[in-house]
């Protein structure tokens, strides 16, 4: 036999869903939706349900002990992907509260048959499952009754001409032992988690049969809209690869400083990221709005994640705020606390396909943490790992500045220990001379790239930034004062 059978793949209507699933729901496929109370199961059956119903492809969807069917109606219609026109129609709600009230399990078993046969539909959903098992053990049903169900109802949904569901209750997958674990086709578990002040929600794909799906666990909101999917960044293999050819090319993005473009050796490899770090007041974020403000003259749109930045703050920005209005610099809303990187990302991709962007500044790293709910700050290396590989794989060009106390005492480059992160890191910093606070500023490292190794001044002015003499040249023209000798002592010059 040569011939392999072809599985339609049904879209479940879910942002982000389907990228979990490895591109949709198998159809005639039996599926288990678990997860404990309160994390979305109904609401995803729903979903699901209400994007799949047609007159053509009809629903039945069964309650079992669980929320009267008008109940849910009544909560569920709040979501805009609920359609009146569909129930009665093309979906039908049946309770099976009193076939179960006194444990009748086959009765209930009979009526849930019956009722497929007599509607012949293409989508089947019993809800509350687990509802079913904990009314048998409370009213001391005999295990082996209880099992026999659970296979018989199995076997009966996996035998249908129909993409079925199950959904209950249950609190770990790996601690379930019920048959029906063995049987699905594909398990989804959700699950949210409240960490101090922070409620997070995920999604796992257990299992899928027949199709690559995407795995560890993945988060996801349920919002005015319903349900949206953030499918955890995945680094691509070959990502390295293309780097190093961005690096070795000749294409190179301009900064829009006169000056800065010689000192990282022609200007910044198309593709990188470059991370800029200094004390606070030391001209990251200008540094960050020229970049962007190049790029638009030169018809490179750009995205920006301003994070320890409120809207009046870039009202303020004249350099900015103009370039925001007009359409050519796209905003992404990072207000809100209780983040995650992968939700970050998806609306960073998205508003990067949709505005062609070619540059992407991240302002601040230092911020974003602070914004993360604490299960992603805890990782926060990793998870950045993964979204810095996913943007530079599309070929954006990303700027990301960091906050870093001037301590004088050390030498860091990152506050996170994330500087490997970066293919280029271009450091800033205060120097005393004469009484004077002056800014410095040197390039650590370009990978694959010749680079300035001199540290120079500069200043900030209406003009933006203006790049000065290395701080040799400086000491060399000063009069009447003492010679600067740049001995390093953790950031720090000593004088003579």
């Amino acid at each position: 036999m040569t011939e392999k059978v072809t599985i339609r793949r049904l879209k479940t209507g879910v942002p982000g869903l389907d990228n979990l699933l490895g591109g949709g729901l198998p159809e005639f496929s039996f599926n288990l939706i678990a997860g404990t109370p309160g994390s979305g199961k109904t609401t995803l059956a729903h979903q699901i349900m209400f994007s799949l119903a047609t007159p053509d492809n009809r629903a039945l969807f069964f309650t079992v002990l669980g929320e009267p069917a008008l109940k849910m109606l009544r909560y569920q219609q709040q979501f805009p992907f609920f359609d009146i026109d569909k129930v009665n129609d093309s979906i039908r709600f049946v309770n099976l509260s009193a076939d179960l009230l006194e444990g009748d399990f086959d009765r209930a078993l009979s009526r849930i048959t019956e009722e497929v046969k007599a509607y012949t539909p293409s989508l089947v959903f019993v809800d509350s499952f687990r509802s079913v098992v904990q009314s048998a053990q409370q009213k001391e049903q005999g295990a082996s009754q209880l099992q026999q169900f659970v296979q018989q109802l199995g076997m009966q949904m996996t035998s249908w001409q129909a993409t079925t569901f199950l959904i209950g209750e249950y609190l770990l997958p790996e601690a379930e032992s019920s048959p029906v674990f063995t049987v699905a086709d594909g398990i989804l578990w959700l699950s949210q988690n409240l960490h101090r002040n922070s409620m997070m929600r995920k999604m796992q794909v257990v299992k899928m049969r027949g199709q690559a799906q995407a795995s560890g666990l993945h988060t996801f909101r349920i919002n005015d809209e319903g349900i949206r999917v953030f499918p955890r960044a995945i680094i691509k293999q070959g990502a390295a690869a293309e780097t190093f050819k961005a690096a070795t090319g000749v294409e190179r993005v301009a900064m829009g400083i006169a000056g800065l473009d010689d000192m990282l050796g022609g200007g910044l490899p198309v593709g990188y990221s470059l991370l800029v770090v200094g004390p606070s007041g030391s001209g990251k974020t200008i540094l960050a709005t020229e970049f962007l403000a190049e790029g638009v003259r030169r018809g490179e749109p750009g995205v920006i994640a301003a994070f320890e930045k409120s809207p009046s703050q870039l009202i303020g920005n004249k350099r900015l705020y103009p370039l925001v209005q007009s359409g050519q610099i796209g905003v992404i809303d990072t207000r809100s606390l209780d983040l995650s990187i992968d939700e970050t990302l998806h609306d960073l991709i998205e508003m990067i396909n949709k505005m062609q962007a070619k540059r992407v500044v991240i302002d601040s790293l230092s911020g974003f943490e602070l914004a993360l709910a604490p299960e992603f700050s805890e990782d926060f290396r990793g998870s950045l790992y993964r979204m810095v590989a996913e943007l530079t794989d599309m070929g954006v060009t990303i700027l990301m500045t960091s906050e870093l106390e001037d301590r004088y005492t050390d030498l860091r480059f990152s506050p996170f220990g994330s500087a490997f992160l970066a293919d280029a890191i271009i450091v800033q910093r205060y120097i005393e001379i004469a009484g004077q606070l002056k800014r410095a500023f040197s390039v650590i490292k370009v990978r694959g790239s010749e680079h300035d190794k001199d540290i120079r001044l500069f200043d900030i002015t209406e003009d933006g930034i203006i790049i000065g003499e290395t701080l040799s040249d400086y000491a060399g023209i000063m009069t009447g004062c003492p010679t600067i000798k740049p001995v390093m002592k953790g950031g720090g010059y000593e004088q003579s």
